[in-house]
């Protein structure tokens, strides 16, 4: 009897690209702080707002508060021409989707400038506009892609100098923190590798608004106590502002309907 064979198969430009980001990624020593979350009142406001935000738009925006008021939280590692930090003077946020590209699932990265000054239904609109739109009409999609063709050395070499050389440049094309979730499929990851300074990951949300909530940051840039604070800065923000807002939906909603 024949013993069947595999068989080898070529890195598709998507799997060339997460290659890359890795081949960065694995250089940051990242570690995860965890903090977890009573977000009941949240998870009752949300339910009845009109439109219902989803819960990355409101992490997102939630955690672009903190940062604003936090410029160490926007602070980046470069080691070019001598290891030091530069800070952005705004949010970029960095968000994973993922996106079918020929015949598999793609995670690409969008970048969001201002989070903290839109609302939260304008956030949704970004993220469902990118994930309709067709990848040749998104400036970032097609930058990776066409980059992703390059050969290898070439590559690493863009790769590094968008990194390391110019904080403005680093902060255009990678954001200034991260966002990465998979708790719409019911999971959730412990330490997600990243190239920016702080990447913020949530699990799945209990039915009585608990919710394990981490930041993963570069230990070159901020210590651990900034970290924890931060995410009880994240927790305030959620019971504060994000709550008014969603509230105010619902209370605008019943305005019109009215």
């Amino acid at each position: 009897m024949e013993q069947a064979r595999g068989f080898n198969i070529p890195l598709s430009l998507p799997r060339r690209f997460i290659c890359d980001l890795l081949h960065f990624a694995q250089r940051v020593p990242s570690i995860p702080v965890q903090r977890r979350m009573h977000l009941a009142d949240l998870v009752a406001a949300r339910a009845v707002a009109e439109p219902r935000p989803s819960w990355c738009g409101i992490f997102t925006k939630a955690y672009a508060l903190v940062a604003d008021a936090n410029p160490v939280l926007r602070r980046a590692y470069l080691s070019f021409p001598w290891p030091h930090l530069y800070q952005h003077p705004t949010n970029v946020a960095t968000i994973a989707i993922e996106r079918r590209f020929h015949d598999e699932d793609a995670v690409f990265f969008i970048h969001l400038s201002h989070p903290e000054k839109r609302a939260l239904v304008d956030i949704d609109a970004k993220l469902r506009r990118y994930k309709e739109l067709p990848l040749e009409d998104v400036g970032a999609f097609r930058r990776a892609l066409r980059t992703t063709k390059l050969p290898l050395p070439i590559r690493r070499f863009l790769w590094w100098f968008a990194l390391n050389v110019s904080g403005v440049k680093r902060a255009h094309f990678f954001g200034t923190s991260g966002i990465t979730v998979y708790a719409g499929l019911g999971a959730s990851s412990l330490h997600p590798l990243s190239l920016v300074t702080t990447t913020l990951n949530y699990g799945v949300i209990d039915p009585d608004g608990d919710v394990d909530v981490r930041l993963v940051y570069d230990h070159r840039v901020l210590d651990g106590a900034t970290v924890a604070r931060a995410l009880g800065d994240l927790e305030r923000v959620l019971h504060h502002e994000i709550l008014e807002e969603l509230r105010c939906m619902r209370a605008l909603n019943a305005a019109s309907c009215a």
